[in-house]
């Protein structure tokens, strides 16, 4: 079972693992790179004594990690299609009424506020820090949800920025993205490397019978090896990191209900809140899968994160939307505390 943390562990916790999340992201990259290295371009050598690609992949690990630490969260913002909470319409004025409650509930500085255009019932929290975060919430959850079921809403959100939930939750995130990008890079360079093989082929280029041994000799021993860099660079580290990225946020939304539902003392709102965002099975389009674990509820529509076993514990973002109403509403006394079973309402 989980150790049960205070607030300043869980920011300890939380920062360590950054640190952590960091390290094992720099040497998934350089062990990429030592693979093409060694074994495609047979570096070091005495023509040249340092391996180049490995370098390489350490200097823009370094350099992605850097970006994702200072600007990933303005990135995930953008992707999303989120525009600044404007005062002048009444729903997203309440909603900069409501996060202004829940900063000084929380004892923090005041967040960026954005409304996500979206036909689906969503809200993120994403930043480094809590002096450089944002909450967004999209417009449909605006005119879906009562003040008392936002501010539930924002209180969960708010919660995830004040035990550093966000920086590791963002950084993941965009370590997500940025794999995904290499992986492609490298499916782009592997086609681009048989196609052109393919063309000088067919070309008609004049090439004596030992040139093209060798060229085929050439291409069955590093076939295997280019599958290889391919397999690591686009399948295994992308899912890795996928992985690590939902079990933070799985182990994260439980005590994110429990915290935002001491800062708004109303769980039995956040409860309604997310019976009313559990309706909605519409995707969110605006959030990609990089950055699903952001998101209060899982933004694919799917229905999988409903479900629970070793499959769903694994590749879920989220855990089940009925356990955790469950739980809100033992919070509220409105079930059993022990057995989570709905009791019947007194009659007045």
């Amino acid at each position: 079972m989980a150790a049960v943390r205070n607030i300043y562990e869980q920011q300890t916790f939380n920062r360590r693992m950054s640190v952590i999340f960091v390290i094992l992201f720099l040497i998934v990259l350089v062990l990429i790179g030592f693979a093409i290295d060694s074994l495609v371009l047979g570096l070091p050598s005495n023509d040249v004594p340092l391996p180049l690609v490995s370098i390489v992949m350490l200097t823009l690990g370094t350099g992605m990690a850097i970006w994702s630490l200072r600007s990933g969260w303005i990135a995930v913002l953008k992707s999303t299609g989120a525009l600044p909470a404007n005062p002048k319409d009444p729903l997203q004025k309440q909603l900069l009424n409501v996060v202004e409650e829940m900063k000084i509930a929380a004892g923090l500085p005041m967040p960026k506020v954005y409304v996500i255009p979206d036909y689906d019932f969503n809200a993120l929290a994403t930043g480094r820090d809590p002096q450089h975060c944002a909450i967004a919430v999209t417009d449909s959850l605006l005119q879906t949800v009562d003040r008392d079921e936002l501010q539930g809403v924002v209180a969960h959100e708010m919660s995830h920025i004040k035990n550093y939930d966000i920086r590791l939750m963002t950084i993941l995130a965009s370590f997500v993205g940025g794999v995904i990008l290499i992986g492609d890079f490298l499916t782009r360079s592997l086609k681009v490397a048989v196609a052109t093989s393919e063309r000088r082929h067919h070309s008609g280029w004049t090439v004596t019978a030992d040139q093209y041994s060798s060229s085929t000799s050439n291409w069955v021993a590093l076939a295997p090896l280019f599958f290889v860099t391919w397999l690591i660079g686009v399948v295994l580290a992308p899912l890795i990191l996928k992985i690590m990225a939902t079990a933070v946020s799985r182990s994260r939304e439980y005590l994110a209900d429990a915290a935002g539902a001491e800062l708004s003392r109303n769980p039995e709102a956040l409860a309604r809140a997310l019976k009313k965002i559990g309706t909605d099975r519409i995707p969110t389009f605006s959030m990609t899968q990089a950055a699903a674990h952001l998101c209060i509820v899982d933004p694919t529509g799917s229905g999988f994160n409903d479900r629970e076993g070793f499959i769903a514990e694994l590749f879920g973002t989220h855990p089940p939307l009925l356990k955790r109403i469950k739980r809100l509403d033992a919070m509220a006394y409105r079930v059993r505390p022990t057995g989570l079973q709905a009791s019947p309402m007194p009659h007045s």
